[in-house]
C-alpha cells in the first residue's frame, strides 16, 4: 500500500523542508511554501515513456559525426534566434508576460511548418473551437494542422505515439498535469516532472518540441530553475503591450548564439517580420536636437542601428541624479566621470538622464563613445551632425579602444544613408571602406569631441 509523506515546498524556486516556513531560505521569497503530499509507491515508479529507441555505451572517436540539416520555418527572425532552424528532436521553451504573443508565434508558425510536415498542437489553455478562431485571424493557411485540447501528459504520450508527428507544441506547460504527481497543475513539482517526461519523449521519438511558460511578476520564468536547464533552448518573448513591437531573445541555446535578436510587428493578421529593424529604431528620430547620437551596436550577428539619447540639467539637491534605461547604470557613472575627469566637464551639479530609444538593451562596450557625446552633447546644449554615427569603447583614461566587427557596422551606417562614421583609430586598416560614407578614426574622447561638434 502506497504510502503518504508531506512536505513543504517553495512554489517560487523548489525548496523542499519538513515544515513550513514564512520565508524560504533558498531564494528568500515569503508565504511562497505549500504542502506537497506525495504517495510514495513501493516498487519502481511506472514511467510513462516508452522505449522504441535503446541506446548503448560508446567511444567518442567510434562516433560518426552525421550533418542533421536544420528545419526552416519560413520565418527569418525565428530562424536567426534559433540558430538557423529547428534542430529535430531539440526541445524549446518560449516564456513571456501575459497576452504578448507566444500562442500567436507558435501557431503561425505550426501553420506554415503543417504546410509540408506532420504538425501537433496541444492547447491545455483553449478548446479546439477557440484554437480555430485565433488560427483564422492568421494570415497563414493552417488548415492541414492537427490540434489537440488536453491536459493529462500520460494521454498526449500516448497521442503522440499513434500520430508520430516531426512538429510538436505544448502551450502551456503549467497546464499540464502528471497523473502519478499528486500536486496541483503549475506546481514545482508538476512542472519538473512533466518537462523530464516531455524531454524524454522529444528525444527518444526524435520530435521537435515547443513548450509556453509562464512568467512571474519580476519576468522569471514560472517554476523550478531546474526547467531552464532541462531544456535545450529558452526563448523570452518581451515587449510593450501598448505598443506593436515584439522582441524575441535566446538566453540559452545549445545549437547557436546566445546574442541573436528577432523582431516582429503585432498586426491583425499575426506577427509580421521586422526585416530592417534599424529603420524601425529611427524612424522617429528628429535630427539636430541636442542630446542625441547614434550608435551601431552588435545583436549577435545582426548590426543594429539605434538612437542614444541623454538629457542634463542643473539640479538644486546635494546628490545629482543618474538614471539610464537601456544601458547599465553603474556603466553611466562610469562615462560621466571620465568626461568630468578627462575634458573637465562639470557635472556635480547636473541631473543625467539616459535612454536608448526603441526599448532596446544595449550591454556592450561599443556604445561608450556615444553616449560619451550625447552627455557633452545635452550639457552644452549643441546638436551634432544628423549623418553622424558614434562607434567605440572608452577606457578610463580617455582613450578609445577597438571593437568587434566593424565592418558590418560601418556598412549598416552606410545602408541607411549616414554620411560619416567615428571610429576607433585601431579599428582602421585591414578592411575595405564602403562608398559613400566617411569614415574617420579617433584614438581620444577629446578628439571625437572636436569632431562631433
Amino acid at each position: 500500500m502506497a504510502k503518504a509523506k508531506s512536505t513543504f515546498e517553495c512554489m517560487a524556486c523548489g525548496y523542499q523542508s519538513p515544515k513550513w516556513m514564512g520565508r524560504c531560505p533558498n531564494c528568500g521569497a515569503w508565504n511562497q511554501m505549500e504542502e506537497v503530499i506525495e504517495h510514495k509507491q513501493k516498487g519502481p515508479k511506472n514511467a510513462i515513456v516508452s522505449n522504441e529507441t535503446t541506446t548503448k555505451v560508446e567511444k567518442l572517436k567510434d562516433i560518426t559525426k552525421e550533418s542533421i540539416p536544420r528545419v526552416q520555418t519560413h520565418l527569418k527572425e525565428l530562424d536567426r534566434v534559433l540558430g538557423g532552424g529547428i534542430v529535430p528532436g531539440s526541445l524549446v521553451l518560449i516564456g513571456g508576460d501575459p497576452g504578448i504573443g507566444k500562442s500567436t508565434l507558435l501557431l503561425q508558425t505550426c501553420a506554415l511548418l503543417s504546410q509540408q510536415h506532420s504538425v501537433l498542437y496541444i492547447s491545455g489553455e483553449e478548446s479546439v473551437s477557440q484554437t480555430k478562431l485565433r488560427a483564422d485571424r492568421l494570415s497563414e493557411d493552417a488548415g492541414e494542422l492537427s490540434v489537440y485540447a488536453e491536459t493529462n501528459l500520460q494521454v498526449i504520450h500516448e497521442t503522440v505515439k499513434k500520430i508520430q508527428p516531426k512538429f510538436l507544441v505544448i502551450d502551456s506547460i503549467q497546464t499540464i498535469f502528471h497523473p502519478e504527481v499528486t500536486s496541483a497543475p503549475g506546481s514545482v513539482s508538476q512542472v519538473r516532472e512533466c518537462t523530464g517526461e516531455i524531454m524524454r519523449m522529444a528525444k527518444s521519438m526524435n520530435i521537435a518540441t515547443f513548450i509556453v511558460g509562464h512568467v512571474t511578476k519580476e519576468g522569471q520564468i514560472a517554476g523550478p530553475r531546474l526547467l531552464e536547464h532541462m531544456v535545450d533552448t529558452v526563448l523570452y518573448f518581451e515587449g510593450d503591450t501598448h505598443h506593436s513591437y515584439r522582441i524575441l531573445r535566446a538566453v540559452k541555446n545549445r545549437f547557436g548564439s546566445t546574442n541573436e535578436m528577432g523582431i516582429f510587428e503585432m498586426r491583425n493578421t499575426g506577427l509580421v517580420e521586422v526585416l530592417n529593424p534599424s529603420e524601425m529604431f529611427l524612424e522617429e528620430r528628429t535630427k539636430n536636437v541636442a542630446g542625441s547620437t547614434i550608435v551601431a551596436t552588435m545583436e549577435g550577428t545582426r548590426p543594429l542601428l539605434v538612437e542614444v539619447q541623454a538629457l542634463v540639467t542643473p539640479t538644486s539637491f546635494h546628490n545629482p541624479r543618474r538614471m539610464a534605461t537601456g544601458i547599465d547604470h553603474n556603466r553611466l557613472t562610469l562615462l560621466m566621470a571620465v568626461l568630468e575627469k578627462k575634458q573637465g566637464y562639470l557635472l556635480q551639479q547636473q541631473d543625467a538622464y539616459i535612454k536608448v530609444a526603441g526599448g532596446v538593451k544595449l550591454i556592450e562596450p561599443a556604445v561608450d563613445l556615444s553616449v560619451i557625446i550625447s552627455v557633452a552633447s545635452s550639457f552644452n546644449n549643441k546638436p551634432t551632425r544628423g549623418d553622424d554615427c558614434f562607434i567605440g569603447e572608452v577606457g578610463l583614461t580617455g582613450e578609445v579602444r577597438r571593437v568587434a566587427r566593424i565592418e558590418q557596422r560601418v556598412y549598416e551606417a552606410q545602408k541607411l544613408g549616414f554620411k560619416r562614421v567615428i571610429i576607433p583609430k585601431n579599428n582602421l586598416g585591414g578592411w575595405e571602406y564602403p562608398e559613400g560614407i566617411e569614415v574617420i578614426g579617433v584614438s581620444s574622447i577629446h578628439e571625437a569631441l572636436k569632431l562631433a561638434f
